[in-house]
């Protein structure tokens, strides 16, 4: 993400989502808990315009997003969302889908990992914002459920189709999507969907752990393996050696490489700086 921004200015506040931010670890958390933290037009607008922010800005070096009360998110509001693009035109709902996977591409293009905290149902939307985050933290609690195909709608929305497979295999993935019934997370982590299944109410603690590892890490070279991850997901082998190359060679004029030189010599951790 360029860190050029022209006139704009940082938001101050985020109405549809709470924002905290804390050594380089920034929380987002998705606060509707009466509704199981189902998303509205405005929820997706801010994830979207926070996302692009966070990348500009350079001061993210992990990100949790995680739901409060008793579930992660239950996915679109089916009176503030499924109720309102009744009424709208093809454009119109096209601008809408559009949105939404554009939050999944921010959540994927973002240049720092991403850490879901799952408990309780994801669904819909919300399984899809958690499939596409870089880790899945869940408790026993967690269910997953692409429920698209039980609202008439197609299976692959949001870029699920893309993401599902490549997590869990075309059979699973076919499986899920088609049939829309949930995943909980003993079955989750044994097909790979989890990252890391923890006890019960232990996600958040957990997830933040996980964070502060990695913002306490190499925050360049995490950032350049996960534009990898992403990139050579459709590349030959040839295509992807040739771009881990390019990248090494940038990485190895880096200053967290010679830091790590300096560091074993002089046997000691090494201080690093992501650059």
């Amino acid at each position: 993400m360029s860190p050029f921004t022209g006139s704009a200015r940082r938001t101050e506040e985020w109405r549809h989502l709470r924002v905290e931010e804390q050594d380089g670890v920034t929380t987002v958390t998705l606060a509707r808990p009466a509704k199981l933290n189902a998303l509205t037009f405005e929820a997706y607008a801010d994830l979207r315009d926070l996302l692009a922010e966070l990348s500009h800005r350079h001061r993210t070096r992990a990100l949790v997003l995680a739901g409060e009360g008793r579930g992660f998110c239950s996915g679109g509001d089916v009176e503030e969302i499924i109720g309102a693009t009744l009424g709208m035109d093809t454009a119109r709902l096209l601008d809408f889908n559009r949105m939404t996977g554009h939050v999944v591409r921010a959540l994927r293009e973002a240049p720092f990992p991403v850490i879901a905290a799952v408990h309780g149902a994801a669904a819909g939307a919300g399984a899809v914002l958690a499939l596409a985050a870089d880790f899945r933290v869940a408790d026993p609690t967690a269910r997953f459920a692409f429920l698209f195909t039980k609202v008439g709608l197609s299976g692959g929305d949001m870029g699920a189709a893309y993401l599902l497979p490549r997590v869990v295999g075309l059979g699973h993935a076919t499986r899920i999507l088609m049939l829309g019934e949930p995943v909980r997370a003993p079955e989750a982590e044994r097909i790979g969907l989890l990252s890391q299944l923890v006890p019960e109410g232990e996600t958040a603690q957990a997830a933040h752990a996980l964070a502060r590892r990695l913002a306490d890490g190499p925050a360049l070279a995490h950032a350049q393996t996960k534009a990898l991850l992403t990139a050579e997901l459709d590349l030959p082998l040839a295509g992807a050696v040739e771009l881990d190359a390019a990248t090494q060679a940038l990485l190895m004029h880096g200053e967290d490489y010679k830091e790590f030189h300096a560091a074993f010599t002089e046997k000691r951790p090494p201080a690093w700086r992501g650059r």
